[in-house]
This record gives structure tokens, sequence and C-alpha cells, in this order.
């Protein structure tokens, strides 16, 4: 990988502004950022859009980073972001929305990144974001929150770019951060963490932006970041060794104006998407034996956005892409695990107007 050259990350990038997930199959719900700051909500029922195919639901707040949202069971919803304070607030859905439709809670902290959140079971949640040292914090609720609802955890690091988390069993995390020379850094969770509190295991690279990482099964894991050249890279862990090695890393081509999203619909299944130089949506998937279309080359899926993609998963063959175009509207691409709706270049508006 290309180390030379290197510019900062804040300004190479489209930014992740939205978040999305899926608690059930048939079931989507989105999350942005409106115009005057407030987090706005869409949902997918299964038939149709909710509050219409167009309009958004405001769930009121004002709020200094995109949102980041989780689901640990069917009808329930957890959402973060940083408030104007640039601390931690929380609101849930679990059959109407707490602590109420316009408000929020707090939880504290004050970040220089936005939040990530993962859950590895019921009534589980891990959130983790940067203090204003550019350490890692962490926060987790298990019927209550720890260390209490106001502190955090300090895990130790410093970091140049968000966190990236993943759960691949019940007490399992992994987490993944760019360090002040860019490189590559990891820190897991199996009963204590290691490789210690604080300390961080080194993966090499040189990137241009935050990680992306994704969980196909118990024990495997695979994680995305651009190179200093902004072709996209890859590392795996297959439950013995990082491959290719513990510093090196695959490259898949591409050159990009996004940082990645990727997601698996089920075991050795991997799909990736990023912005090219064009500002399109570009994907490539693993299944299983190879990268299609090839392990450089990328498929071309139309539009021109102005914010980085996100994708969810609901079923085996199914992923929703969702990004905002060039008019900050939010739009939408679905695979039904044969063809690309409404078509393999085109995309559904989905209406709304976000920072």
């Amino acid at each position: 990988m290309n180390s030379t050259n290197h510019v900062s990350l804040a300004t190479l990038l489209r930014r992740i502004s939205i978040a999305a997930v899926a608690w059930s199959e048939r079931r989507l719900d989105i999350f942005g950022l409106g115009t005057d700051s407030s987090m706005f909500h869409k949902a997918w029922d299964g038939s149709s859009w909710r509050p219409s195919p167009t309009d958004w639901e405001s769930l009121g707040g004002v709020f200094n980073s995109p949102p980041a949202v989780v689901a640990w069971a069917t009808n329930r919803l957890d959402v973060f972001g940083l408030g104007t304070d640039n601390s931690m607030y929380h609101k849930w859905w679990s059959n109407g929305w707490g602590p109420s439709q316009n408000d929020w809670e707090s939880l504290g902290g004050v970040f220089n990144s936005p939040p990530e959140v993962v859950s590895w079971g019921a009534n589980r949640l891990d959130i983790f974001g940067l203090g204003t040292d550019n350490s890692m914090y962490h926060k987790w609720w298990s019927g209550g929150w720890g260390p209490s609802q106001s502190d955090w955890e300090s895990l130790g690091g410093v970091f140049n770019s968000p966190p990236a988390a993943v759960a691949w069993g019940p007490s399992r995390l992994d987490i993944f951060a760019l360090g002040t020379d860019n490189s590559m850094y990891h820190k897991w969770w199996s009963g204590g963490w290691g490789p210690s509190q604080s300390d961080w295991e080194g993966l090499g690279g040189v990137f241009n932006s935050p990680p992306a990482v994704v969980s196909w099964g118990p024990n495997r894991l695979d994680v995305f970041g651009l190179g200093t050249d902004f072709s996209m890279y890859h590392k795996a862990w297959d439950g013995s060794a990082w491959r290719p090695s513990v510093t090196d890393w695959e490259s898949l081509g591409g050159v990009f104006n996004s940082p990645p999203a990727v997601v698996s619909w089920g075991r050795n299944r991997i799909d990736i998407f990023g912005l090219g130089t064009d500002n399109s949506m570009y994907h490539k998937a693993w299944d299983g034996s190879a990268w299609r279309p090839s392990t450089t080359d990328w498929e071309p899926l139309g539009g021109t956005f102005n914010g980085a993609p996100v994708v969810v998963a609901w079923d085996q063959g199914r992923l929703d892409v969702f990004g905002l175009g060039t008019d900050n509207q939010m739009y939408h691409k679905a695979w039904d695990g044969s063809r690309w709706s409404p078509s393999g270049s085109d995309w559904e508006a989905l209406g709304g107007v976000f920072l």
C-alpha cells in the first residue's frame, strides 16, 4: 500500500451523514439530520414507507454529529447522537419513542467523534466514541448504564478516525480505529479487554478513511479502508490468524471519494459500497470463493451523491442501500437476490433535505 502523499482525513471524503438499521425481515428504519440539525426518521413496514414515500417524522433534538442506530430485538431501536455540547444523547423505540417523541436522554461525556454502537444480544448495548483527548471511551447498557448514566470507561489509545465496532457473538466485541500514524488498530472484548484495557493491537497499513468492519459468523472479521491511493484495502481474521498477515492488506482496487459501507447477509457473503471519483455508487461482493466482478473491478450502480452510503441487509440475498443525492434528498436502491430496483442505475427518491 502506498504510504506517501497522505492528506488529512477530515477534508478528503464525502462524510457519513445518515444511519439505517433493520430489526426484522421487511423492516427498515432510516435516520438523518435535517437542515435544522434535528433528527428525522422514516420506516419501511414491509409494504410502504412511513409516514409517506417522501415525508419524514421529526424526533427533535439539535445535533453536532450524524446518528448511530442499532436494533437488539424485534420492535426495538436505540439511536445516539452528539448534542451541541458534544455530549452523548439517546432515544429508543419500544412501541413508542422514549423518553418522548422529541426528547432525548443525556448520557454525558464530551466527544470529538460521532458515536459507534453495537449490540451482541437482547438488552445489551455498547457505545464508543473519541473523547476530547482523542482516546477511546466506552459505555454499556445491560439493564442499567455502566459505568454510570453519565460516566464513560477509558479504553486508551489516541486516534485520528471515528471507531468501527462489530459483535460476532455474546460477550464478544471488536473495535477498530486509525491511530495518529493513520495505521489500523484493534481491541477486543471477550470477558476482558485485549490486548489490555488501554493497549491496542497494530494491524499496519496507512489509510485515508475511517475503517469499516463486518462479521459473517463466529470468529470471523473483515475490515476495510481506503489507502493513501484511495483504493479499497481488506484484511480478514479467519479464527486463527490475520490474512494476508498481521500488518499486510489485500488490494481490492477502485478509487473512492467516500468511506466504505459494508454488510453481510449470510455466511461467507460480503457486500461493499463506496462513491467513486464521479460520486456515483460502486459495489463489490465476496461470494464465498471470489470477489465479484473481480478482485479489483467494481460494479457501477449509478446516481450522484453528496454523502457516503449506508447499507442494510434484512435477509439472505437482500440489500438496501441509501445515500444523499446532490439535492441532499435521500435516495434508495434494493437488491432482491436477482436484480437491482428500481434498476441497475436508477434510485428511488425518499424526500427530505439533510445535512
